[in-house]
Order: C-alpha cells, then structure tokens, then sequence
C-alpha cells in the first residue's frame, strides 16, 4: 500500500488519541506560529481579527489551526481529519476552496471528501508597496469606452450587488451596508445606469484589502474589469491601504500583471462541494 494511506491512518490514530475538541481562537498570538510567513491577507485578516475566525485543537497549546474566511480555508500546523472535516456553526454555504499548508495536509483533505474535492492551482502575487505606476493606472481609467460610467461603491450599488448572483461575491463578506463602508471600498462600472463590472474588497486586513473583481456575462473581454481594477488600486493607495491580489487562474494572474503586479507562486488548493 502506498506511504500516503499509512500516514493517513497514523494521523487519524493521533487524533483520536487526543480526542481533539476544535474551539474558536480569541488569543490570535498563540496560533500565529502556525501559519508562519504565509503570505496571504486572508490569514492576516482572521490573525488581526478584523474578519473571519480561527479554529484549532488546543487554545492552551494548539497544534492544528485553520483561518476561515467567506470561501476560503486555510489549513496550518499538523494535517488532522477532524478540523478538516469542521464546519463552523455561522458557514451556511455548500462551497469552500481548501488551501493546505503541506502536502500531508492536501492527502487528508483528498481523504475526507474524496470525489467532492476537485484539485485546483491559484496564483499568487508578490506584496510589493511601491510597484504599481499611479500615472499608468490613470491612463487606464481615462481611456475606458466613454459609453460606460464609474461609480465608487455606495449603498444602492451595495444593494443591487446582495440581489444579483454575478456580483454577489464583491460585497458577500458584509452583514449590511455600514459594515462594508467601514471596512471595505469599491468601484463599479455601470451602462445606462446599470452595473455591468466592479471592483471591491472581498476583504480587509490592517494594511489592506483583498481584491474581488467581477463582470456580467455578456459585458466581459470589453476591458471592463482592467479599468476598475487600475481604479480600486489608485483608490487604496490614496488610503495608503495595500490591495492584494491572489489569481484564480492564469488570466487573473495576467491581469494583474497588466496593472503592476509580479508573479509569486502558484499553489495547490481544494474547491470542495457539498461542504
């Protein structure tokens, strides 16, 4: 049999010797060893408690944290069956993309739910402050189509954006309105007074924001989503906020490359269904 079952079995073995009891982290400063230098503002955001929670084994000496955020999970420390298999009591959704900090971790995720887990690679971008050319990304939002008008996120544009599914997930990581204005910042391109693209904050960390760009169906390949996009980056440097930007894909990650941004490293992650 290969090495992989037998870790997994060993590691179920451990656990159950533990009887593990997974709880919320409040003391962020014990856990943070864990995730390291991971460089992703997800993990910082549920860290600086701003957004998202923290869960582990231990709250005296945890030895298995994961950072869990709107769609995303990371999963730090020792790979264990039972926190994978955890979904809090507020994660209503049946979607989450699993992101394991070792290859052990990725076994057992591909472990506990099998043909529900589809493997996937993300792209991630360098954090660099002083990269992005403020006149550039001007010019970019002064050549948008004159037939399309841009808007900063307000109140009716958060409202259309709760009720219409393509541009849910630009403000899902918001209870209401006075939540988002306080914590998150937007644009979007409307036609005729309809939003068609848009640009937002899916969600916030100290320093910064992670990026969330969106377009309707039919209004995409316009170079809608490159105006707002160089947009938004102007608006948070004004802020002296950093807007991260990690790539779904290979055209994500070009785009980002247009606007200023440097390639990482890719990494493994998990889109589960039926979570």
């Amino acid at each position: 049999m290969p090495a992989s079952y037998f870790l997994r079995l060993l590691l179920s073995a451990a656990c159950m010797r533990r009887k593990m009891m997974i709880s919320k982290v409040t003391d962020t400063n014990k856990i943070e060893k864990l995730f390291a230098d991971w460089q992703e503002s997800i993990i910082w955001s549920c860290i600086q408690k701003v957004m998202g929670n923290i869960y582990a084994d231990s709250l005296d000496a945890p030895k298995s944290a994961m950072a869990i955020l709107g769609d995303f999970c990371f999963f730090a420390g020792e790979p264990s069956p039972e926190l994978i298999q955890f979904k809090p009591d507020d994660c209503t959704q049946e979607f989450i993309i699993m992101v394991p900090q070792s290859e052990e971790w990725a076994e057992v995720i591909v472990d506990v739910y099998g043909s529900r887990s589809k493997k996937v690679t993300r792209y991630a971008t360098k954090k660099e402050t002083d990269v992005f050319d403020k006149n550039k990304l001007q010019t970019i939002v002064d050549d948008m189509n004159p037939l399309y008008d841009m808007k900063m996120m307000d109140e009716e544009i958060f409202k259309y954006c709760k009720a219409n599914g393509w541009s849910k997930d630009l403000i899902s990581q918001y209870a209401d309105y006075a939540t988002y204005e306080k914590l998150g910042i937007g644009v979007m391109i409307l036609k005729d007074g309809e939003p068609v693209a848009g640009a937002s904050a899916y969600s916030r960390y100290e320093q910064g924001i992670e990026i969330e760009i969106d377009t309707k169906e039919e209004y995409r390949r316009k170079g809608l989503a490159y105006a707002c996009g160089a947009k938004l980056i102007l608006e948070c440097l004004k802020k002296g906020l950093y807007p991260s930007w990690d790539a779904q894909n290979k055209e994500s990650l070009a785009l980002a490359e247009k606007l200023g941004y440097h390639y990482a490293y890719d990494y493994t992650a998990f889109e589960i269904f039926e979570y």
